[in-house]
């Protein structure tokens, strides 16, 4: 190392280049950055839509999912497989590994539905389709579309030709969807008593619009001269066209559709709805490509929105419902405001110590070098400016400080002793270039097992510990080259340097003082090396301790400016039920001050699109416009959202990462599952009801619905073969009646529009109207149906639902405040073991699976963290016992650290997790500048106590320099202000606490633990290979 600087200070111009190289590389890099909230994470899922109108959940699930999922379940690299029917629909959800190539798996998932294909219903109104999704990715932008005067069929329309198509070809965007469209059709509503009036069944009615509404080619005529296209007007394009259609002919006349049936301009789901403070509405859902910038994006679509406007009727209004973009802005903008007062504070502590400013500047410059260069690295691995990132930017000032610091306070210390600036850095550099690479690549090899994690810990983090490692290597090859170059031509000559500063000449004395009082006791310490011993051995204890009653989390709520609300009534609650119930809800939440607007949805927008299920979105006032955060306004509207009597509300903090494809009411899933349905179906009820009772759960909920009014129809099948009725004819003649069953398409140049049919609102009301249906037998006569059939009430599924294969039921439930969420999982596992029956199963999904996940391989990695610098160490200095003498400061920076969370009711999640990876890294630094003056100490020929002793004072003071600049450089963090500030707030609190207690304790627990660690290597016969290391 000695070498390497010694070349650099003699070549002041190679030096000054090399740096000014590394800085336009960062400011090129930093422009290039996109930016984002979090690391694009990818999670490889595809959703399987099928839709067949008028289908039972039951027949959905028998019919429909279980053959696909029956060919999906061979297809490589399925993790998870879901799918839940309901009426008329299934959506099947498939979550691949993350190493699964997405397209890929896509073609595979349509080669399965291929082969499938045969077992499906042959009247499919449309194939199966196939949608990418990743639920680690929500929407950057949602836009709202009303209008009080043109029906929302013309507005959808507008929606999808006009705004979705313009913003697709937008750079970054992946898709864009719609929720709430209500895409234009032709309903026909039969009424049957004119019908029976006139003798027509609905058979004929069903073929007379298949067969009237006709879009084949015709044809051309082939002229000598010329060739003229045939076109006939076989197209019917809206009702007023159908309602002249004639069905049949009575006494020599026609009759026409629009005498036994009301025909409509009407839409294709006239059960969904959305609105939007109060006005009818359809949301337009903005996606981002994967590692796109979102807030180039989001700016994008802003600076379109006006010619958007423009071009849209004056009737229709076009807002922006929620910007994501806003809050990442904020977010960064908080980040990078804690990042300059952090580089402010280290400063403060440099020059508290050294004083002068040209020995201030040059650890300053060391950070600004080490920080623009890291940018450049950044962008060349294809990172982004998050918040992860910008918060390994903001912790590595702390570190990064510390090189040059060192390097410093090395040639500071040999100018008091006598020497030039220019002798004083050459020999600096020599003395101090091995303690600083060991410092640097020590510290960067704590990351290592973060990098080799797999699963969403290593798709987080990974991206947090290049950044810091990048940081630390660019600090450590400053500190080698431009810091002791500098130092060898701007510091003061001896003597020409005064502290003339009263405060600082205050400061000196105090801290002379301090170090002659360490000295002292330190020399105790020596003596007494048992009690040292204990306390070692005691923090070693509290630390396991510690680590069991620490609260464990996953990760902290993040306030994004937006709260979910599900809810849902009485299963068989009809639409128009539900949206009055709703619209109450809406307008309550609406009145709160800390709610800006609330789009509400019923009937749709989520795999549990039943009737009785609704979805409202809030978006909240900005943070400094509200009291309460999102998630103690959360909590404080949980009575607001149960106060309208039929319907139960459930509010959700939207999670800083989505884990697992299946929206849920919670955010934490536990999952039942069993091959006898029906054992599974009497298990469920009483395992929630016993949720419930959980003192620290909250929102329980379940998407079990399995009693949903139902009127069977029970077939006399020897009336009905007596009569020359079958079976499929009955069933034909209920579909048309109440499946709104799409009988015809009408093709235009804006798009392709359903004709649906069905019999009259009037009547469907109740069962005694099935008296007036009729089934067209064998021989042409209509048969009433009454007279071949009876009805009688009874309950069924409303929605169906499978994971890998099997019924399952999945319970979502919240966590209250001061409830740590292994306590809740451990209650959760002792429950089911005590009431589950055999053969019923259960397991934690989504959220809460990944929390199982990490807790499990917490130990082992903060294990692994320890063993990899163990190794790194004893390379470095071709020793086996130096690196275990630097590593016993740990357990007091792990009871540090712990403890602190406790203090501050704080819990130990993802964040504190990778503050104790941390920690393992910046402790040892005070071991090895130690260490390393006790070898040069002894290879001089110091006694062993002596050595260690005079190589404690000699590092005392860059020991406390740097300690003190990383505590301060955290102290940002763990005080936690601005957007986002309450995530990151847990790692701060671990770093700072454990620095705090592990400066005390490491200044006598290493040197004594060097002590012994010499006499036992002396015993086993190991300083054969002493100090050959890092010569």
């Amino acid at each position: 190392m000695g070498s390497f600087s010694e070349r650099l200070i003699r070549r002041p111009i190679t030096t000054i280049l090399l740096m000014v190289a590394l800085v336009i590389f960062g400011v090129v890099g930093y422009a290039r950055l996109p930016i984002s909230d979090l690391p694009s994470i990818d999670f490889p899922t595809l959703q399987v839509n099928v839709s067949l109108p008028g289908a039972s959940p039951t027949t959905m699930a028998t019919s429909v999912a279980t053959p696909l999922e029956q060919q999906f379940s061979s297809i490589a690299g399925i993790t998870e497989m879901g799918s839940s029917s309901g009426q008329g629909s299934s959506q099947i959800t498939l979550q691949f590994n993350l190493d699964r190539d997405i397209d890929a798996a896509a073609q595979d998932v349509q080669t399965a539905i291929s082969q499938a294909a045969r077992q499906l219903p042959a009247d499919l109104p449309s194939p199966p389709s196939i949608r990418k999704v990743n639920p680690a990715e929500q929407p950057i932008l949602y836009l709202v579309l009303s209008s009080d005067l043109l029906p929302l069929s013309e507005v959808t329309q507008v929606a999808q030709v006009r705004i979705a198509q313009r913003l697709s070809t937008l750079d970054g965007v992946s898709q864009v969807q719609l929720f709430g469209a209500q895409k234009y059709a032709v309903r026909i509503r039969v009424d049957p008593q004119a019908l029976n009036a006139k003798g027509i069944g609905l058979d004929q009615v069903n073929g007379a619009v298949r067969a009237g509404n006709s879009n084949q080619p015709t044809g051309n005529l082939y002229g000598k001269r010329q060739t003229v296209s045939v076109q006939d007007n076989g197209q019917l394009n809206d009702a007023a066209a159908y309602r002249q259609l004639v069905v049949a002919y009575r006494n020599g006349s026609p009759v026409q559709l629009g005498e036994v049936a009301e025909v409509l301009d009407s839409v294709n789901s006239d059960r969904s709805a959305s609105w939007y403070n109060g006005s009818r509405s359809i949301v337009v859902a903005v996606q981002r490509q994967s590692g796109s910038n979102t807030v180039a994006i989001a700016d994008a679509v802003n600076a379109l929105l006006p010619s958007l406007r423009a071009e849209l009727p004056g009737a229709i209004e076009l807002q922006v419902l929620f910007d994501r973009s806003e809050g990442i802005r904020e977010a960064i903008h908080d980040v990078e405001v804690t990042l300059v007062v952090t580089v402010a504070l280290v400063v403060g502590v440099v020059a508290l110590f050294l004083g002068t400013g040209i020995t201030t500047a040059l650890p300053a410059l060391a950070i600004a070098v080490s920080l623009i260069g890291t940018f450049g690295g950044m962008a060349l691995l294809g990172y982004s400016l998050d918040n992860l990132s910008l918060m390994a930017l903001t912790l590595s000032v702390g570190f990064v400080v510390d090189d040059a610091i060192v390097m410093v306070e090395a040639i500071v210390r040999r100018q008091e002793e006598g020497e030039t600036r220019w002798q004083a850095a050459l020999q600096g550099a020599r003395e101090i270039g091995p303690t600083i690479l060991s410092m640097t690549l020590s510290l960067v090899a704590v990351f290592i097992p973060i990098l080799f994690l797999g699963g969403l810990l290593g798709r987080l983090f990974r991206e947090f510990a290049v950044t810091l490692s990048l940081a630390i290597l660019l600090s450590g090859v400053v500190a080698l080259s431009l810091t002791p170059m500098l130092a060898a031509r701007l510091l003061p000559e001896p003597g020409d340097a005064q502290r003339g500063n009263a405060l600082l000449q205050r400061f000196d004395r105090l801290f002379e003082r301090l170090s002659r009082g360490y000295g002292l006791s330190l020399a105790t310490a020596l003596r007494r090396p048992r009690l040292v011993q204990m306390v070692s051995a005691g923090l070693l204890l509290l630390t396991l301790v510690l680590f069991l009653v620490v609260p464990k989390g996953f990760i902290p709520d993040a306030d994004t400016g937006q709260l979910t609300v599900n809810t849902q009534s009485a299963e068989g609650t009809s639409f128009e039920e539900m949206a009055a119930m709703q619209t109450i809800l809406a307008r309550k939440l609406q009145a709160n001050p800390a709610v800006a607007g609330v789009n509400n949805t019923v009937g749709s927008g989520g795999s549990n699109s039943t009737a009785n299920n609704g979805r409202l979105f809030l978006k909240l006032k900005p943070r400094s416009e509200r009291p309460q955060s999102a998630a103690e306004l959360a909590r404080s509207l949980r009575k607001v959202v149960n106060s309208v009597p039929g319907l139960r509300g459930f509010v959700k903090v939207p999670a800083a990462v989505n884990v697992g494809a299946v929206q849920s009411r919670a955010q934490y899933q536990y999952s039942l599952q069993a091959i006898d349905q029906d054992a599974l179906l009497d298990a469920a009820p009483e395992f929630e009801q016993r949720l419930r009772g959980l003192p620290g759960l909250s929102d329980v909920s379940s998407d079990l619905q399995s009693h949903n009014p139902q009127l069977e129809i029970t077939v006399d099948r020897d009336r009905a073969a007596s009569l020359g009725v079958d079976a499929s004819a009955v069933q034909a003649s209920l579909r048309s009646a109440y499946g709104d069953q799409q009988v015809s398409t009408i093709y235009r140049s804006d798009g392709q529009f359903p004709v649906i049919l069905g019999v009259e609102l009037d009547a469907q009301n109740s069962p005694a109207d099935l008296d007036l249906l009729t089934v067209r037998n064998a021989q042409g006569r209509l048969i009433p149906l009454s007279t071949l059939a009876a009805s009688r009430r009874t309950v069924t599924a409303l929605t169906v639902n499978h994971t890998d294969q099997l019924p399952s039921v999945t319970f979502s439930f919240n966590i209250n405040p001061g409830v740590s969420l292994d306590t809740v999982t451990t209650e959760i596992r002792a429950l089911a073991e005590q009431l589950l029956p055999a053969g019923t199963t259960g397991a934690f999904v989504g959220s809460a699976k990944v929390f199982e996940q990490s807790v499990s391989g917490l130990g082992w990695l903060l294990l692994a963290a320890v063993l990899v610098i163990y190794l790194v160490l004893g390379i470095l200095y071709e020793d086996l016992i130096h690196p275990l003498t630097i590593l016993t400061s740990l357990p007091s920076a792990a009871v540090g650290g712990l403890a602190t969370l406790i203090v501050f009711g704080s819990e130990l999640n993802l964040y504190s997790t990778i503050g104790l990876v941390l920690l393992i890294g910046i402790v040892k630094k005070n071991g090895i500048m130690m260490v390393d003056a006790a070898i040069g100490q002894r290879r001089q020929g110091a006694g062993l106590k002596t050595a260690i002793h005079s190589a404690s004072m000699l590092r005392f003071r860059p020991i406390m320099m740097t300690t003190l600049a990383a505590i301060v450089g955290t102290l940002p963090i763990a005080i936690g202000w601005g957007a986002g500030a309450e995530t990151r707030r847990s790692l701060g609190l671990v770093v700072v606490g454990g620095l705090i207690l592990s400066q005390f304790v490491t200044l006598y627990i290493t040197p004594v633990s060097y002590v012994l660690a010499e006499r036992l290597a002396r015993r086993l016969g190991l300083r054969k290979i002493q100090d050959q290391g890092l010569g």
